[in-house]
């Protein structure tokens, strides 16, 4: 028999977390000049909570990302003594 060749993954996982994290995602389709580096967040959701959020955006006509940013920048700005 032959040997089959390694298979990767659609995403593989990175080798060092630490430049993972600092990597800077592309720039947004609306103009805004992006942050030089952004910090990735994970939650669980429901499926249907999902479904509905994914629904939102697309009505919006925007990605779930740029909407659930602009979200938390409304539900949580920044102090003015801090730095971003």
């Amino acid at each position: 028999m032959s040997e089959r060749a390694t298979r990767r993954g659609f995403a593989a996982r990175p080798g060092d977390a630490e430049s993972w994290i600092k990597t800077p995602e592309a720039p947004s389709r609306h103009g805004e000049e992006a942050p030089a580096f952004t910090a990735r967040l994970t939650i669980d959701v429901t499926p249907a909570l999902r479904g509905r959020i994914k629904v939102a955006a697309f009505q919006r006509g925007i990605t779930v990302a740029d909407m659930l940013r602009d979200l938390f920048a409304r539900e949580f700005p920044a102090d003015p003594g801090e730095s971003s």
